[in-house]
């Protein structure tokens, strides 16, 4: 996001979704906060993988520091799933069908 590689809405939808983990964390009794955050993180990686695919610069305009910006947006990106699953699984100890 410090690099302006990917356009604002990249940073729009992960720092929303940030929030509503926060949200979800706070409200512990809360099955909608947990849902909400779960359909985040699930949509977050559909369009992580549209913004890395599309702003991917060309290999002749990759810096140092671009190229570090989209590492770490992959790396994020393979976090993810497993953070997805770890969700699915507070969701169901909180009552989730």
């Amino acid at each position: 996001c410090m690099n302006y590689m990917f356009p604002g809405s990249y940073a729009w939808g992960n720092f929303s979704v940030l929030a509503l983990g926060i949200w979800a964390i706070v409200q512990r009794d809360s099955l909608d906060a947990i849902m909400m955050f779960l359909t985040g993180l699930v949509l977050t990686v559909l369009t992580d993988i549209i913004h890395i695919s599309v702003f991917y610069p060309p290999n002749k305009y990759l810096t140092d520091a671009k190229r570090f910006s989209a590492g770490m947006a992959i790396f994020s990106l393979l976090l993810k799933p497993v953070s997805c699953y770890l969700v699915y699984r507070m969701y169901r100890e909180r009552g989730g069908e």
